[in-house]
């Protein structure tokens, strides 16, 4: 085996160095060089960064797995790059015991026909429920992993070493402070009644070695300074790059709640089809236990709100609900920040010459107006314009 006994020495020589500065820093014994602030401040924001992501991360794990069992056996396919096998979800699981059991019931049974309808409403659920966790898994924890595991362990492997070309730098000032310390004590003058001829010849000879030591430890400084500049401007590149993992992760945060939002609107469209089905069908068994609550869901409400360019109204800083209602649709106007593109999943017919009417499958312009029932929106297309449920459309961009 090789290697190489004067580096192995040599490398000791250097830890034993940066050692004995770190401890004498620790104890006030040495003097310490200190960044600047601008650069302490970057190293406290890459920190708080770190710290944040790495909570943010685990806690949107759980949130999507919160089978702890299910979470390590993913992490290990992960480790090992190998496909994680799909998974069926609770709700797809629920949904074909279900049907499973209207098959013994039997289908024309009124319990065995409600058990298949609310199986496949489970069903169509643990599928929205999948893909909500496969795209945010994807667009949103896949960058922030990529950080903390790529991105980071540079930053930290750089700020090591920073580190040690700062202990080396100190270092080296100690030395030269110690040796100038020594070249003056040499280069007194003797006093001529008390030392004896043979120590001028000694007491010359240990200035000139003190002399040949100070500039050898002048050099090594100007070495380590140099290294110790270079490598803090390394860091300091990196540091500064945290900006723009930033704005990356602001990103995939949107993207994020976008996934959000259509997983919950696809769930709330669901068991409204389905309270609509089990009330046309059992409402002579059970009358009105299966109504559809007409109160706008708040959760989609909100989410739409949020995400939906804002038409302005003239006249009035704000509306009321009343005012849309009264509102006349050829009067409003695409908002300045822009409109969406939406697909149509159900025909819907316009109860009023407010409304426009849908066919399934086509894409239509959509944007809202401030004090509008959040339900609906201001749908366009082509030529014509007007009101449509946010419950019979699938926002695309």
């Amino acid at each position: 085996m090789d290697f190489n006994v004067k580096k192995l020495a040599s490398d000791a020589g250097v830890f034993f160095t940066r050692a004995v500065q770190f401890t004498e820093e620790k104890l006030g014994q040495a003097e310490k060089t200190e960044l600047d602030a601008h650069f302490e401040n970057l190293l406290v924001r890459a920190d708080c960064t770190k710290n944040w992501t790495e909570k943010i991360f685990r806690q949107t794990e759980v949130l999507l797995q919160p089978n702890p069992s299910a979470r390590i056996e993913e992490f290990l396919y992960e480790k090992l790059d190998r496909k994680i096998p799909s998974r069926t979800t609770n709700g797809e699981l629920l949904g074909q015991y279900m049907l499973e059991a209207a098959k013994d019931f039997g289908p024309g049974t009124p319990y065995g026909s409600t058990l298949i309808k609310v199986g496949e409403c489970q069903r169509r659920l643990g599928g929205a429920e999948r893909e909500f966790m496969q795209t945010s898994a994807l667009n949103f924890l896949t960058p922030l992993r990529n950080f903390l595991e790529g991105d980071w362990r540079t930053i930290s492997k750089e700020r090591r070493l920073l580190e040690n070309r700062r202990l080396d730098l100190d270092a080296c000032k100690t030395r030269l402070k110690k040796a100038k310390a020594a070249e003056a004590k040499a280069a007194a003058v003797p006093n001529f009644q008390e030392t004896r001829p043979r120590n001028y010849v000694l007491s010359a000879s240990a200035s000139a070695l003190w002399s040949e030591e100070v500039d050898k430890a002048e050099h090594e400084l100007r070495v380590a300074q140099t290294e110790f500049d270079r490598q803090a401007e390394v860091t300091r590149l990196l540091l500064e790059g945290i900006s723009s993992t930033h704005v990356n992760h602001l990103r995939c945060l949107h993207e994020f709640v976008e996934a959000q939002a259509i997983y919950y609107r696809q769930c709330h469209q669901y068991m409204q089809d389905l309270q609509k089905e089990l009330g046309s069908s059992n409402g002579d068994v059970y009358p009105n236990a299966f109504t559809v609550n007409p109160a706008p869901s708040s959760s989609v409400s909100v989410t739409t709100a949020a995400t939906l360019p804002v038409a302005p109204i003239g006249g009035a800083g704000s509306a009321s609900a009343s005012d849309a209602d009264t509102l006349k649709i050829e009067e409003v106007q695409p908002p300045a920040a822009g409109t969406r593109k939406a697909k149509v999943l159900y025909d819907y017919d316009a109860a009023d010459t407010s409304e426009m009417s849908l066919l399934a499958d086509e894409l239509i312009t959509v944007y809202t107006v401030p004090g509008m029932d959040p339900d609906w929106l201001i749908g366009e297309r082509g030529n014509q314009k007007g009101k449509v449920p946010v419950t019979y459309l699938e926002l695309l961009s």
